[in-house]
């Protein structure tokens, strides 16, 4: 994979949806809440105003709906905006 993000986005690889059973049903995939942690894989160099200050392997945790979902070599990513994302973990 080679994607660079331009200005301040990151690329981020969303954490796998945890599987989680009530009362020993399995809930199915499509009703599973996405993930609202990742890794960061790619950064951009930031903007004039905003400095990056994330770093490629930093796991952050992001909004609900942010950023866009793109699929490269069958995995899923998130490109979003450095703004976009609430903390950092660890």
């Amino acid at each position: 994979m080679n994607i660079k993000p331009l200005a301040d986005r990151v690329l981020v690889l969303p954490a796998p949806a945890e599987e989680k059973t009530i009362g020993g049903i399995i809930i199915p995939d499509t009703a599973k809440e996405k993930p609202l942690k990742g890794e960061v894989v790619a950064v951009g160099n930031g903007t004039k105003d905003e400095e990056m200050v994330l770093k490629v392997g930093y796991i952050v945790l992001y909004g609900k709906y942010a950023g866009t979902e793109l699929e490269m070599e069958g995995t899923k990513y998130l490109i979003m905006r450095q703004s976009d994302v609430l903390a950092v973990l660890g």
